[in-house]
């Protein structure tokens, strides 16, 4: 019995998670979702960042991370009842991220499929900032 009830509050869970995949575009941005940059300071120097998105770092260049402290960041910028959507570099990092957000908070995030990658020319029409 008690296998039983751990199956249905698992799945119970799942039902309310949400991980959407969409790749960056003029019409995505202009959907107005908040969009978290999860990449490292180094990274946002090199490039810059989306004009409104909000840089959060989740791995520093040593590869590690504080969940509570991006947790925190987080929803000091977002309300994590509504839908946002986290980007990286390649894509590779949200997707690991996204998936941990929606199963464990279940927040309704939206994984930029691809990430950023500034030398690809289909992002020629997105605004980039210096980020300082």
């Amino acid at each position: 019995m008690k296998k039983y009830i751990l199956i249905l509050l698992i799945l119970s869970i799942t039902l309310f998670a949400e991980v959407k995949n969409a790749y960056l575009s003029k019409e995505f941005i202009d959907s107005k979702i908040p969009i978290i940059d999860i990449r490292t300071i180094k990274e946002w120097k090199e490039t810059g960042i989306l004009k409104n998105s909000i840089p959060i770092m989740f791995f520093d260049e040593q590869r590690q991370y504080n969940i509570q402290e991006f947790l925190a960041k987080l929803n000091a910028e977002v309300d994590t009842i509504k839908p946002f959507a986290i980007i990286c570099r390649t894509g590779t990092r949200t997707k690991m991220l996204a998936t941990y957000l929606s199963n464990t908070y279940n927040y309704k995030v939206t994984n930029v499929t691809g990430g950023i990658r500034i030398h690809d020319m289909k992002y020629e029409d997105l605004d980039f900032i210096s980020y300082k």
